[in-house]
């Protein structure tokens, strides 16, 4: 294999595994908002959040590469350009992927039985408690499918992070970025390759996401 092969499947798990990081430390508590709080403009927000869901990539990346580009409003508040570079590649996929893991994370927090959490606060039970001995042992796999989804999804990202990072070998190239320019060179016997050991890496995603849709759908039908 290209060594230029692993340097962009490294960089691509490195992405992936930060923004996915970032997606559950932000997006679950934002996914409980939305599931259990009423207040004006929540329609509104989830569409904004639900969005990249519909918008073209290409469209997404535009608007980030001028937000984040040398004249944006990123360098005007903080004074550095994270266009074409890791940063704005994490950022791109935080976005991007966004919908995904908010939409498994609503669905864990929705699952769960009201009744638990009224009997708990009845019985005077502090709300981290609550959320440490009640809420996490029974939606972890709910929020862990939604964090491997996402993973996965920026594995696959294309349209955003081509437009916000470009193709630098070694710094933004980004494995399907790397896929296409083979392609496009007509490298077809290493394109072929690098295709396979991402086949395999989806599918093996993809059957622990399963995995874990499966316990959480037991324990739904057990809890219902």
């Amino acid at each position: 294999m290209d060594p230029l092969f692993w340097d962009a499947l490294f960089l691509s798990l490195r992405v992936a595994a930060l923004a996915s990081g970032i997606l559950l430390l932000a997006g679950a508590p934002l996914a409980w908002l939305l599931a259990f709080r009423r207040f004006p403009g929540k329609a509104l927000l989830e569409a904004v959040f639900l969005l990249p869901l519909v918008l073209p990539p290409t469209v997404l990346g535009f608007y980030l590469l001028l937000f984040l580009g040398p004249e944006g409003p990123w360098v005007r508040l903080f004074g550095v350009s994270w266009a074409f570079r890791f940063e704005g590649l994490v950022l791109a996929s935080v976005l991007f992927s966004l919908p995904f893991a908010l939409t498994a994370y609503r669905e864990a927090f929705l699952a769960l039985d009201p009744n638990l959490l009224e009997v708990a606060r009845t019985l005077g039970v502090p709300r981290y408690r609550i959320l440490a001995r009640v809420v996490l042992p029974l939606v972890w796999p709910g929020l862990l499918s939604g964090t491997l989804l996402a993973f996965a999804h920026t594995l696959g990202e294309f349209g955003v992070v081509l437009m916000v990072g470009g193709s630098i070998p070694g710094k933004t190239q980004m494995v399907s970025i790397y896929l296409y320019d083979l392609v496009q060179a007509l490298r077809f016997a290493e394109a072929a390759r690098a295709s396979l050991v991402l086949l395999g890496l989806s599918l093996f995603l993809l059957a622990v996401v399963r995995a874990l849709e499966g316990r959480w759908r037991s324990w739904r039908s057990t809890t219902g």
